[in-house]
């Protein structure tokens, strides 16, 4: 099964995957010179990332060789209200030493196909040509199954070739930009952090139900680790 861990409630959520972050990124620079992370949008992450900004964390972190990337991101301005991006930076990017050349932003300004081009030409260039393998992607949990913008029934979700794709979501009437499942599914670490009541029907039904339904159950990296950082809220019905 996958490896889940419960802790009592966001704060704590967060503290945990704040020290995962730390203890990895530790790791990914001893053993090969970078930390490549992939940021997630959404509400619950965001303690996480004000907490890894803050004095318990950001001095035990080597910003100068972390590089980040984010999973999706919504069809907006970078400073738009709804931007992932503008969430991540007013969070933890903005409070931090990160080189300006390590940050990897999508441009959700610009035409859907053009954007997604070209944050697949930055992974090519990053990765020496091959798919690169992140050292930790973080993910949430949508209430129909849905991470990053691997929405289901969409197009995305059966994309084999392509690492970055502009996905239309027809129940949202919206174009999402999103790393696809060939790109996920090769990092070395996925962690899902879910909080929240609201969450609580669908963990039990991609962790306990039939597989290869929702969009989440397809995060299963070939050689990597996938990890669940759950509240006790989201965890009552498993």
């Amino acid at each position: 099964m996958d490896n889940l861990e419960i802790v009592p409630d966001v704060e704590a959520l967060a503290h945990a995957g704040a020290e995962r972050f730390v203890a990895l990124g530790k790791q990914a620079i001893r053993t090969h010179g970078r930390f490549s992370v992939v940021l997630s949008g959404g509400s619950t992450p965001r303690r996480l990332y004000s907490l890894l900004a803050s004095a318990i964390f950001a001095g035990h972190i080597d910003w100068e060789h972390i590089f980040v990337f984010w999973g999706d991101e919504r069809c907006v301005p970078p400073n738009h209200p709804d931007s992932n991006y503008r969430m991540a930076r007013e969070a933890l990017l903005d409070h931090v030493s990160l080189p300006a050349g390590n940050e990897y932003r999508m441009r959700g300004e610009i035409d859907p196909a053009q954007a997604a081009a070209e944050y697949e030409h930055a992974l090519r260039i990053f990765g020496g040509g091959n798919i690169p393998r992140f050292d930790l992607i973080l993910l949430g949990l949508g209430d129909d199954g849905h991470t990053a913008s691997l929405f289901p029934d969409t197009a995305a979700l059966t994309e084999s070739r392509r690492w970055v794709v502009e996905n239309y979501v027809d129940r949202l009437d919206v174009w999402r930009l999103t790393l696809t499942l060939p790109v996920i599914n090769a990092a070395a670490n996925v962690l899902f952090l879910v909080a929240g009541e609201g969450k609580a029907e669908i963990m039990r039904t991609v962790l306990r139900g039939p597989r290869d339904v929702y969009p989440a159950q397809f995060i299963r990296p070939t050689d990597g680790h996938v990890g669940w950082l759950v509240d006790a809220a989201a965890s009552r019905l498993l």
